[in-house]
């Protein structure tokens, strides 16, 4: 076969769907994010037919200012809390899962048809069902509560809200993950765990020698996956607990509030404050992100 083979069958053809690739990803990604980051430097507001000035670093000021310090803060903390807490247990429940339905199980194509359900329902229908279990007044969860002598207001409770709003985010994002780590799992050889047995690998030394070192590279696109998903989420949030709940604020919601859905934190509304928010929020996400990447792939190595 010749060196020049090209999969597209012709070098053009490949030449102009990296073009037409590249092109969208210009139109539709970077000219969006310059221009996110041009806007943060103005003072642009929602309402039409004011003049745009020029403010330079003044939003980024005012993110860092003591009359937003505390504010912010405490949404960095809740995106922090929600991240990880959603990256470990989405990917322990999701491996965990991806075991069990990599068996040879009767109805496990049922099975994961199931799992993967939550994916494919909208933010929206998600939200309104998990509002109908946990309805104060009447949900299943309310009557569950009760009969231990207890009430609770559940997404309105500031002690219990973000719990919840985990729960349910992994419960939205597990089908994802769980396919992920199944085609990582199937794409391991079964004649190593033949010769492992033939040694005499009891199943944890299987798991720790062969599966783990094997599956490391769908660990880490899952944990990247979780950690930038999580990292920029607020849809759920916004519709379980709304956008002024202080014991769900996230960065991502606050971003959003400020650019479309009025003040918050004291200041005022203002597409240019929320376009600073969502430059902070970016270079947060690659700092973390490229860290992970980094730990992760001197862990495989390692494995």
């Amino acid at each position: 076969m010749s060196n020049s083979y090209i999969v597209f069958g012709r070098r053009w053809t490949a030449q102009l769907t990296f073009a037409i690739g590249m092109a969208l990803i210009v139109v539709f990604s970077l000219i969006p994010a310059v221009g996110i980051v041009v806007i943060s430097f103005t003072d642009i507001r929602s309402l039409p037919f004011l003049p745009v000035r020029w403010v330079g670093l003044e939003n980024y000021r005012t993110f860092f200012s003591s009359a937003q310090l505390a504010y912010n803060v405490a949404a960095l903390q809740n995106t922090f809390v929600f991240a990880f807490a959603v990256t470990v247990f989405q990917n322990l429940i999701a491996l965990l899962i991806a075991v069990l339905l990599n068996q040879r199980l009767k109805g496990r194509n049922f099975a994961r048809a199931v799992v993967f359900l939550p994916t494919i329902l909208g933010v929206t229908v998600i939200g309104l069902i998990f509002s109908l279990i946990f309805n104060p007044s009447a949900g299943p969860a309310a009557q569950l509560w009760s009969m231990f002598g207890a009430s609770s207001a559940f997404f309105g409770d500031p002690s219990l809200a973000m719990t919840l709003v985990i729960l349910v985010q992994v419960w939205s994002g597990i089908g994802v993950a769980v396919v992920i780590y199944l085609a990582g799992l199937q794409a391991i050889p079964q004649e190593l765990y033949e010769v492992a047995d033939i040694d005499g690998a009891t199943g944890g030394q299987k798991l720790r020698h062969v599966t783990i070192p094997l599956l490391a590279p769908s660990v880490t696109a899952n944990t990247l996956l979780c950690i930038i998903g999580a990292l920029q989420s607020y849809q759920l949030i916004y519709v379980l607990t709304g956008p002024i709940n202080p014991a769900t604020q996230v960065l991502s919601l606050a971003i959003f509030t400020q650019g479309f859905g009025g003040p918050q934190g004291g200041a005022v509304q203002s597409q240019g404050y929320a376009a600073a928010i969502a430059v902070v929020q970016f270079i947060i996400v690659a700092i973390i992100s490229l860290a992970t990447l980094a730990y992760l792939r001197r862990r495989e190595t390692a494995l």
